[in-house]
């Protein structure tokens, strides 16, 4: 039996437990808003994922950084910043940021994308599993940004010592953007809304 069923709705903020007759009115704790379920959560989190898919083409095609050293400029994306740390030696360094780059943020809106589709059709498959599949890309969320730390770390620390001119390229920014997006678009999904579908199949 779910909270909605047993006659309860609980405060997104602060977990405060109050009776559906108090729907949309203020959480007695906090202040929040009370709703027995995020309001507009699915097209909220299409729109979020379909802005992410937009720009996770250019995230990973645009250069990511640009190094200025005489008068030579190369641009590097994230591809070609991994296909160098290979042919370097540092295959570790390279797996690193493949995994958190490229591979991450793909699997997270991969994962997003088809909660929101399953929760769509109303699907009742699995409800335990895709609730674990949504606490991964939760928890996966705050592991996408390590590019664009080891960016800004580079042109930090480049900059401090002048031994080149190195900037964030457009491709950087589009990154950060994805980044973002999914995690808004993982913030807006709801997944109570399994556990409905699941609920209003088995009755």
């Amino acid at each position: 039996m779910t909270a909605a069923a047993a006659g309860l709705i609980n405060c997104h903020s602060c977990g405060l437990l109050h009776k559906v007759a108090e729907a949309h009115v203020c959480c007695h704790r906090c202040g929040t808003s009370l709703h027995l379920r995020k309001p507009d959560s699915l097209p909220r989190t299409w729109a979020y994922l379909l802005a992410a898919y937009v720009l996770y083409i250019p995230a990973n095609v645009l250069p990511i950084m640009t190094t200025t050293n005489l008068g030579s400029i190369q641009s590097n994306t994230i591809l070609s910043g991994v296909n160098y740390l290979l042919v370097t030696g540092s295959w570790l360094l390279a797996l690193i940021i493949f995994i958190a780059s490229v591979f991450v943020p793909a699997l997270k809106l991969v994962i997003l994308t088809y909660l929101a589709i399953s929760v769509q059709v109303r699907s009742s498959w699995r409800p335990r599993e895709r609730a674990w599949l949504y606490r991964l890309a939760e928890i996966m969320g705050r592991w996408s940004m390590v590019d664009i730390y080891v960016v800004t770390l580079m042109v930090a620390l480049v900059k401090i010592q002048g031994l080149a001119d190195i900037d964030a390229g457009s491709g950087a920014v589009a990154f950060g953007a994805v980044v973002v997006l999914t995690m808004l678009a993982a913030m807006s999904f709801d997944p109570r809304l399994i556990w409905d579908n699941a609920e209003k199949n088995n009755e």
